[in-house]
């Protein structure tokens, strides 16, 4: 039989990346995480990461965070790379979204969810459309007028691949206000920072993107909101209208998460699911949460997957509805 002394444990760990502390209780103790981003810096994985990582230093849940960013493929680069070096990545977390879900579907990389360890989802983040702060578009119907007379009039740029989240959800609110979805002129860029570029040079009319991200642009002067994907107005930014107000009936929100690497053993990936789930109460994420307009959807381990199993099975009915293939 092999046994482990408190060193040699904590020195096999340390040879995985994973700086920890075990409690005289036996639990596991979360000292620093490294953050795995799958997209470039600005998008909304990005934001999370680093709201996430500030809020456990903060809040004095852990000791340190690390962040790194590793785009392509639509996260499946990063999601790769998890799982070719999970012996590893046991101090690694990767934070994730509805991407991880549609891009699967649509085969634009072979891994799915089942691959990794989902951890916990912790937030919901609605959709919203965007205008630059000048546009001669002063709302939504102005938006949808010129995309019925000609959808080139209204390009959307989107940090996601065609077909990803920010197409789709740039897609159903012109469908929801009866235009025709196939119709939307999308612009792809890497992660939402070089999006909300495009939109300012002029690259394009419109942008399609997290309402955390679009929130901190208008404070800063650079673009209108025209509407979020939320059931009513937010109180972070009463002034703007939900999209089914402004005419497009419809609702979504995109959830976000962290995943490990596959085959992190059972308790150190509920540590950390505790340890998120400990953040969720502390002041300094209420007070994040609230600049970023998110909504609190932490789902746990097990809950997160049933979450994810169902998200599976309502975004393969909407990707068919718009006429996209699925190959699961």
């Amino acid at each position: 039989m092999i046994g482990f002394t408190r060193r040699s444990l904590c020195a096999a760990l340390a040879v995985a990346g994973l700086t920890l502390g075990v409690s005289t209780a036996g639990a596991v103790e979360i000292e620093k995480i490294h953050f795995l981003i799958p997209g470039g810096a600005g998008g909304g994985w990005d934001t999370t990461a680093r709201a996430t990582g500030e809020a456990l230093t903060k809040a004095g849940l852990i000791e340190s965070a690390s962040f790194e960013n590793m785009s392509g493929g639509g996260g499946g680069k990063a999601i790769a790379y998890l799982i070719e070096t999970a012996e590893r990545q046991q101090g690694t977390l990767m934070v994730n979204s509805t991407p991880i879900i549609l891009r699967s579907l649509r085969g634009r990389f072979p891994q799915s969810f089942r691959d990794l360890t989902p951890i916990a989802s912790i937030i919901g983040d609605y959709g919203a459309l965007v205008a630059r702060a000048d546009s001669d578009f002063g709302g939504f119907a102005d938006a949808l007028e010129a995309y019925r007379g000609d959808p080139r009039s209204a390009k959307v740029a989107g940090g996601s691949v065609k077909g990803g989240m920010d197409h789709l959800i740039a897609a159903r609110i012109f469908q929801a206000a009866g235009a025709d979805p196939n119709e939307v002129v999308y612009v792809p860029y890497d992660a939402g920072g070089k999006a909300l570029a495009a939109l300012l040079s002029g690259e394009t009319e419109l942008l399609s993107t997290g309402f955390g991200e679009a929130i901190e642009a208008a404070r800063n002067g650079q673009v209108k909101i025209l509407c979020v994907t939320a059931p009513e107005r937010l109180e972070a930014a009463p002034e703007v209208p939900s999209c089914k107000e402004a005419g497009a009936d419809m609702t979504f929100v995109n959830w976000r998460g962290f995943f490990a690497a596959p085959g992190l053993p059972e308790d150190l990936a509920d540590a950390y699911a505790d340890l998120l789930g400990r953040m969720q109460k502390t002041e300094i994420w209420e007070e994040i949460r609230n600049r970023y307009g998110w909504v609190d959807i932490y789902k746990p381990r097990a809950e997160f997957v049933a979450f994810l199993e169902q998200q599976e099975e309502e975004m393969k009915a909407l990707l068919n509805a718009l006429g996209i293939e699925t190959v699961r």
